[in-house]
């Protein structure tokens, strides 16, 4: 009878606070879960001793499996580096900073084994642990993206997820270099199922995202899923248009009627300044669309790994 297996992934970036805790923790979890498992961290280029921690760790148990990126390529190449690397009949990603409970992947793997579905999605009950902008700004996102976008994300869920080894195998079909994890996990589809936890604090150390990271993020992934954006344009182009023709026969019938019109100063200015800030706004966005070309026809590989341990195929020791 073939043995299942849980991959559980975790992109590492200056986590060298939490290291230890992290895998306290989750080993301790997985003791109750009857299913053998693997930890595949990918150490994304920190300027820590993260690595060596998890060296150690790797050495300390052969569950444990490191990949060493030669730089920091972000957190999305990571988590990518290590979907490659996985080989359980489930993958599970969690973060180090244990927000995303441990002590919920027994539940999760229970539901994904009745064969009913092949996703189990973990959402956040609530985001009180968020600030009031984070919060509002995170449900913004989330409808804006599900009302331009042919895919849906579920609001409050993260990378926190079991997906079966098919949704696995169709995501590793998707070859695009800027990716937005978040949409590629919703784009295969197949059956899925939540369920609902309230989220922690952090364990240890802070955030890696700003204000601006989170706005560059989700332009990102809203570009990558959806035209309408640009699309928006034409519309706007056509409105504008529609409305310039009624007034230039106004313009047209007034000068026939009563004499030549002069039109005033500020006005003009304004109209010429309200055009040209709607032109190099959708100029702007075009350029967005366009810059995901340029990175797609370069196609250099998502991320570069300097060394394995705990991989049969391990370079280093």
């Amino acid at each position: 009878m073939h043995t299942q297996l849980l991959s559980i992934l975790t992109p590492m970036y200056n986590e060298s606070d939490g290291v230890d805790f992290f895998f306290e923790t989750l080993e301790h979890c997985m003791q109750a879960v009857p299913i053998d498992y693997e930890i595949i961290c990918v150490d994304d280029g920190s300027a820590d001793d993260t690595l060596e921690r998890l060296r150690q760790h790797a050495e300390r148990n052969p569950k444990i499996k490191v990949l060493a990126l030669t730089r920091n390529f972000g957190k999305e190449a990571a988590m990518t580096a290590a979907l490659d690397h996985a080989q359980g009949d489930a993958v599970l990603p969690i973060d180090a900073d244990l927000q995303d409970p441990p002590e919920l992947i027994g539940a999760m793997v229970e539901k994904w084994r009745t064969g009913e579905y092949e996703v189990v999605y973990a959402k956040r009950a609530s985001r009180d642990t968020d600030s009031l902008m984070k919060r509002n700004t995170a449900h913004w996102f989330y409808r804006l993206f599900n009302k331009m976008s042919e895919i849906h994300i579920p609001e409050n869920v993260g990378d926190f997820r079991l997906m079966d080894r098919r949704a696995v195998d169709a995501i590793k079909q998707l070859p695009e270099k800027d990716r937005f994890m978040k949409g590629l996990f919703c784009w295969p589809g197949f059956r899925h199922t939540v369920i609902e936890f309230d989220r922690q604090e952090r364990a240890q150390g802070t955030s890696k995202f700003n204000y601006w990271k989170l706005w560059n993020f989700a332009l990102s992934g809203i570009t990558s899923f959806s035209t309408f954006p640009i699309r928006i344009g034409t519309y706007l182009g056509l409105t504008v248009s529609f409305f310039a023709f009624i007034y230039a026969v106004v313009v047209v019938i007034n000068t026939l009627t009563t004499g030549v019109d002069v039109p005033g100063y500020a006005s003009t200015m304004v109209v010429i300044l309200f055009l040209g800030g709607i032109q190099l706004f959708f100029l702007g966005l075009l350029g967005e669309y366009v810059g995901r070309i340029y990175k797609e026809v370069k196609n250099r590989p998502i991320y570069l790994v300097a060394s394995k341990w705990g991989f049969e195929d391990s370079d280093a020791s």
